[in-house]
């Protein structure tokens, strides 16, 4: 991927984790999933849902979001939520 291609694709998630912070009221962590769709993309971001001390007892939630290709946001779904500390998918 060219850099300007990357610099677009950032700039793709960023206004998608802006457009969905202020819906949610809620500050995205980061990123841990996204596709490119036949309309955009599809991403799943991780949101701080309670902010605990400390830190590792927070509790995020998983949000799958859609977006068209200027990053518009078109849907999203929190699709799990869990406390920061709790390993996924298996991980132990």
């Amino acid at each position: 991927m060219g850099d300007q291609a990357e610099g677009n694709l950032m700039d793709v998630v960023r206004r998608a984790q802006a457009q969905l912070a202020s819906l949610t009221g809620r500050r995205p962590e980061s990123v841990s999933a996204l596709r490119r769709t036949e309309s955009g993309w599809s991403m799943e971001v991780e949101l701080v849902e309670l902010e605990r001390v400390p830190a590792s007892t927070s509790i995020l939630g998983t949000y799958q979001v859609t977006v068209d290709g200027d990053g518009n946001l078109q849907e999203y779904s929190r699709i799990a939520r869990y406390h920061r500390n709790q390993a996924g998918d298996g991980e132990q």
